[in-house]
């Protein structure tokens, strides 16, 4: 048990330098970062199940994904060293995580509601989400439906 402790703290004491290197320290960075992190998954979720749903789910698109996440997640860590670099107080570092928690927060809504799991949320609620996330659902649906007839012309070799 003592070499797994030890282990985990190697881990830590690597890792957690380097996030504050990348991201900044502070409560409020964790916080933001945690967010992004949390709804990352989520939008993974909700976007796995709806192109399970509509038949467009392919391992190509999803290796894809992992690195699309991957950059996303840096853009942040981007806007801190630009902040440093500047000498400012986070600003750029801020704008950089919420707009991208915004983005990820419409891209997990526009998923959860073709995945079908809009039918949970009050009608007027989700008239508001349908509006705000519009755009968003729309260039989904288009996607899909390319990636559908990919698939029938026989590029789909590698769905899963």
């Amino acid at each position: 048990m003592d070499k797994i402790k030890t282990g985990i703290m190697g881990v830590g004491a690597g890792l957690v330098p380097i996030f504050d290197y990348l991201y900044g320290e502070g409560e409020a960075v964790a916080a933001i970062m945690a967010a992004l992190l949390f709804f990352v998954i989520m939008d993974w979720i909700s976007g796995v199940r709806a192109a399970k749903k509509d038949n467009t789910y392919a391992s190509r698109y999803g290796l894809d994904g992992i690195i699309r996440t991957f950059f996303i997640l840096l853009l942040p860590a981007g806007g801190h060293l630009l902040d440093v670099v500047l000498y400012l107080p986070g600003v750029i570092f801020g704008a950089l995580a919420l707009g991208t928690l915004y983005h990820v927060l419409q891209s997990m809504t526009a998923n959860s509601i073709r995945a079908g799991w809009g039918e949970w949320l009050p009608l007027p609620v989700m008239n508001a989400l349908i509006e705000w996330v519009k755009s968003e659902l729309d260039k989904k649906i288009q996607r899909a439906e390319s990636r559908k007839e990919e698939a029938v012309k026989g590029n789909g070799q590698d769905q899963v």
